[in-house]
């Protein structure tokens, strides 16, 4: 989808969330989007019914609140800094979905390509491994990609996983400053608690056996409140940033884990 496909709201969220740290003046953004001024007033109405914090200034403009950290796919889609120009039929935001690994083996199987990203902000059945299941409140990161068999040089499915973690790991210690530490094969720790689970799944022709496509799922305890916690998770779980006190927004992570992985 173009930029001339997506509604008014969308494009000035995105322009917003490229602009995050000055404010844009109404004249600039009818100019820059060509779309009318009341336009503009119509979608930023809209996008604070969303929750966003949206600053006017009669003087200044619009500005995207520092206290925002909703996921969207304008937000991560201002992180990925791309060219391709299918990249945002690739990205697929959801409030809230059973699971963002049945979501993606479901777009696998209708034909969705390598790089297609699904994410919620809240799971009602996140799922481990050995069918384990993910606690997935909001203040997580729930996201799964799928992969070509193509496009990786193995097909081993612990392969997979350690370099979905080793992926993870490095965008969270370049982005947020803390060093996790990998468990076999699937769990992230920081500071002897989980901050991360990974799953990993496949879909293959049943007469050859060749594998079709793959979906490497990824949960990450983001500034959860772990007080929230069912009581028997609250002394093994822990996040990447106590509640409320994160330092950057999950849209970024989210994004740099998709470049590590893709």
């Amino acid at each position: 989808m173009d930029k001339q496909k997506m509604t008014s709201k969308d494009r000035v969220l995105d322009l917003l969330e490229k602009n995050r740290t000055e404010y844009i003046s109404g004249e600039a953004i009818a100019a820059s989007l060509g779309i009318s001024r009341n336009a503009i007033w119509k979608a930023i109405n809209e996008l604070r019914k969303q929750g966003y914090v949206i600053e006017a200034s009669s003087k200044k403009g619009y500005l995207l609140g520092n206290s925002n950290d909703i996921i969207s796919q304008q937000g991560i889609l201002s992180y990925l800094n791309t060219d391709e120009e299918d990249i945002t039929e690739k990205i697929h935001v959801f409030d809230v979905i059973d699971s963002t690994n049945k979501v993606a083996k479901e777009m696998a199987i209708s034909g969705a390509g390598h790089g297609t990203l699904v994410v919620a902000r809240s799971q009602n059945i996140g799922r481990g491994r050995k069918n384990h299941s993910f606690y997935s409140p909001e203040g997580g990161i729930y996201m799964s990609i799928i992969l070509s068999p193509k496009r990786l040089s193995s097909l081993e499915p612990d392969a997979i996983t350690l370099h979905t973690g080793t992926a993870v790991c490095r965008a969270i210690e370049k982005a947020c400053h803390v060093s996790p530490v990998i468990k076999p094969i699937n769990d992230l720790f920081v500071n002897g608690r989980k901050i991360c689970g990974i799953l990993t799944e496949s879909g293959s022709e049943f007469d050859s056996g060749l594998v079709q496509w793959i979906v490497v799922g990824i949960g990450i305890n983001f500034d959860s409140d772990i007080a929230e916690f069912p009581h028997e998770l609250q002394e093994i779980v822990g996040t990447i940033f106590p509640k409320g006190k994160a330092l950057i927004t999950k849209n970024q992570l989210i994004a740099d884990i998709y470049k590590n992985i893709i």
